[in-house]
């Protein structure tokens, strides 16, 4: 319920009626047809939470009598009897902690990441609540908003592992001793620095053969989200935490002096260079797959026919995503793919409860998501039923082998036509994020289809390293003619094995390197004043981006048949664009923008679209644009949208046409 208290206004009641036209209707309540899909397989349910307590979830950890332990954002520590059930028991273990995100439980007793310390929370006389908080091992703090902590993760011998954040201060900045370094800390409080180039590594968990691998979000020197594998003495690729490399105790080598910011080179060349740079096992293609990687967990058996592989979930897209990988010459590479989307929140921590129930905390708070609800926990099981998916993708000397989770149709999957592969790199520099670059379309030259249908071997042309591919596969179903559940899947290359190589001698087909932000043209979007707009414009509107995907207006109010002059401004460190589209269309253009799938960058996320009546160009940070339309003449409510993929589902707003 929302309450203004006894000073109500008629502006505010007219802000909320605006907000509840815009995110009503379609936009709310419709769901895509691949998350009612998705459900077929995996079912996802609220973990019931009395409406009195805030729960943003920080961190979930499972105690020995499966009791689910839960930190929140607020500095609480809640334990939960019985959360599988319809009916689960709440019960405050403690309070007054500083922003935990993160919760482990071992031998008796809590540990968990505050701001500037790694603790110790133990309930000694056994009455439910907490009465022990010992200090392990603490950390400085300049101060700044952004210096989160993370962990911890706890190894087989006891010992732990945290993550502290960048500060922010325009761009990642180390302000204090350690920040932007993974920390390896002992049960006494003995501390070793392990690995750095860190931005903001909200997730970290070990694979099934016990290696370490940590998600990194996009941001100043991280073209997208990435996922890499971490050893001791390893530079990530962000420079900040080079500041104390010089200390006696760290293992890594490099100096800040040693990285250029070179923008035309990618990680994974840098990496050639200098072999104690560590380019990412997986990058997750920024808006395609997801926005915000945040935490990592192995499926189990019994979870569906992925046991072994990886979860790794994405705050921003409320999301969590599948990851395969192999080791290719020593080298770990691989495979991510969508799993299960549609949570209410944005997805932080993933913990695994009994009967195979994966628990999923979410919060949204500073960092907003497509889930709409502020935070939550929900859980997610698997149905019995087993979906047609790519199941695992390894590289070979010239291609890729796809084994299938049921066999395939082998006509249809024997047609090389019926496979695109499109391969493209991220720049490696202080910017924020990079555009897909140097973009090519692989041939697929040659199939062959296992006897028993469940798996193919693809020949392609010209497969480079250090390289995203895009691997989309068409119209191939299984033997009962179901379509795939998801159809596409990201493959990096570190490594490509030796063995023969079938050459192709046919044309290679390249498509078009994405360089430089687009300067889109296209006659609905006019930066010039019309020559015959004598008397200047009509109407001047002026819109700014702000943070958490929103305009700063939500309704604009022109004359039908008036001449317009709208300017948009992005001082966001996120890329936005803004359209005016017809009445209830908003929806519907947003979705044909995320299906123009990489060339959607390319081509500003602006689908070509009868419903389109003005557009500006795709902005990145810090810039601005200036667009010229005649405002319809027919008067009513049309709607302007940001259709940078995920961006769509809260910002917009209403352009009111007049009489």
């Amino acid at each position: 319920m929302i309450s203004f208290g006894k000073k109500t206004t008629k502006i505010a009641w007219v802000s909320v009626l605006v907000l509840c036209e815009i995110f009503s209707g379609e936009s709310m309540v419709a769901q895509s047809s691949l998350i009612a899909e998705e459900k077929k397989y995996y079912t996802i349910t609220d973990l019931k939470v009395p409406e009195e307590i805030i729960m943003e979830v920080g961190g979930l950890a499972f105690d020995e009598e499966d009791q689910l332990g839960i930190c929140t954002r607020r500095g609480e520590l809640w334990v939960v009897k019985d959360p599988l059930s319809n009916a689960p028991e709440f019960k405050k273990f403690a309070s007054g902690l500083h922003e935990p995100l993160g919760l482990a439980f071992r031998n008796g007793s809590y540990y968990l990441a505050q701001r500037g310390e790694l603790t110790k929370i133990t309930d000694s006389d056994k009455n439910g609540s907490a009465d022990k908080f010992e200090s392990i091992y603490t950390w400085d703090l300049a101060g700044n908003y952004h210096e989160y902590a993370y962990g911890p993760l706890v190894l087989d011998d006891g010992s732990m592992i945290i993550t502290l954040n960048l500060g922010w201060v325009g761009r990642g900045a180390s302000l204090s001793k350690w920040s932007g370094w993974m920390l390896h800390i002992q049960e006494d409080g003995t501390m070793t620095p392990f690995a750095t180039g860190l931005r903001s590594p909200a997730g970290m968990g070990l694979n099934k053969d016990g290696d370490l691998f940590y998600t990194e979000n996009q941001g100043d020197w991280v073209g997208s989200g990435r996922m890499t594998h971490m050893e001791k003495g390893v530079f990530a690729g962000h420079p900040e935490g080079l500041k104390w490399s010089g200390e006696p105790d760290s293992p890594v080598t490099l100096k800040m002096e040693d990285i250029k910011d070179e923008e035309e080179t990618t990680l994974y060349e840098y990496a050639q260079k200098d072999d104690r740079v560590r380019p990412p096992s997986v990058w997750f293609p920024h808006t395609l797959m997801g926005i915000s990687t945040s935490d990592i967990e192995v499926i189990p058996d019994g979870f569906g026919p992925f046991a072994g592989q990886l979860l790794v979930g994405d705050q921003g897209h409320s999301k969590i995503m599948r990851v395969y990988q192999e080791k290719v010459n020593g080298v770990y590479q691989g495979i991510c793919f969508p799993f299960v989307e549609g949570f209410s929140s944005g997805v932080l921590r993933l913990e695994w409860g009994p009967e195979k129930t994966l628990f999923v905390g979410m919060t949204n708070r500073g960092w907003a998501s497509t889930g709409k609800e502020p935070y939550g926990v929900q859980k997610v099981t698997w149905t019995g039923q087993v979906p047609f998916e790519m199941n695992t993708v390894n590289v070979m000397p010239d291609g890729f082998v796809i084994k299938f989770t049921k066999p395939v149709d082998r006509r249809k999957s024997a047609d090389p036509e019926a496979y695109t592969i499109t391969d493209f790199n991220y720049r490696y520099h202080h910017f924020y994020g990079s555009p897909a670059i140097d973009q090519q379309d692989r041939t697929v030259f040659k199939v062959d289809v296992a006897q028993d249908g469940m798996s193919v071997r693809l020949y392609v042309e010209g497969l480079r390293k250090g390289y995203v591919n895009e691997i989309k596969l068409n119209g191939i179903t299984d033997n009962s003619g179901n379509p795939l559940l998801h159809n596409t899947g990201y493959y990096t290359i570190n490594q490509i094995p030796e063995g023969d190589v079938i050459q192709y001698t046919g044309h290679e087909m390249k498509g078009d390197e994405i360089t430089e932000e687009v300067d889109l043209k296209s006659s609905k979007r006019i930066t010039q004043m019309p020559s015959d707009w004598i008397n200047g414009p009509d109407e001047e509107l002026l819109i700014n981006a702000v943070a958490g995907m929103k305009y700063d207006k939500i309704m604009l109010t022109v004359k039908a048949g008036s001449r317009v002059r709208l300017t948009f401004n992005n001082p966001d460190d996120m890329m936005h664009n803004l359209l005016v589209v017809l009445p209830g269309t908003a929806d519907e253009v947003a979705e044909a923008a995320i299906a123009l799938g990489l060339k959607g960058e390319q081509m500003g996320f602006i689908p070509e679209s009868e419903y389109v009546i003005a557009h500006t160009n795709l902005l990145r940070p810090n810039s601005s644009d200036i667009i010229y339309f005649v405002a319809p003449d027919k008067p009513g409510r049309y709607q302007y949208v940001c259709t940078f993929p995920a961006h769509a589902a809260t910002m917009r707003g209403i352009l009111r046409v007049t009489q």
